[in-house]
């Protein structure tokens, strides 16, 4: 958002919440994220890949999927930002992009649905 001050129509006390109103670009992203991540299989690979690189036989092994309609939600995930691949001979591995987006979607998933974090996992049960 521009940092002039709004004047809004009618006074009820919260005339300054209008000056930290996100950007129409920031909340786009945002949204474009939350969007792509409203899929029930596309928010299991996303989860995946923040925990590992892997290529799509193996992601569609580990999610019960076929390999045809776990390329097509990569490909969504990768135009959106949220992933992002590379290449190993034949093979092509992805994994969550390095991101802060990616890194708060990441802990919110696992924060909403009480999930604990692999690797935090291991921390926990070498210290008990």
């Amino acid at each position: 958002m521009d940092n002039q001050t709004k004047i809004l129509p009618h006074h009820h006390g919260n005339d300054k919440i209008a000056e930290h109103i996100p950007s129409a670009d920031t909340i786009r992203n945002v949204a474009e994220a939350m969007k792509q991540l409203g899929d029930p299989s596309r928010l299991r690979i996303f989860w995946l890949l923040c925990h590992c690189e892997d290529c799509v036989i193996n992601i569609a092994a580990a999610t019960d999927m076929t390999s045809p309609a776990v390329s097509h939600h990569l490909r969504l995930m990768k135009n959106s930002g949220l992933i992002i691949s590379r290449r190993s001979g034949k093979e092509m591995y992805y994994r969550a992009a390095d991101t802060e987006i990616v890194q708060k979607l990441h802990h919110m998933i696992e924060d909403i649905a009480e999930i604990v974090c692999p690797e935090k996992e291991e921390d926990y049960a070498e210290k008990t």
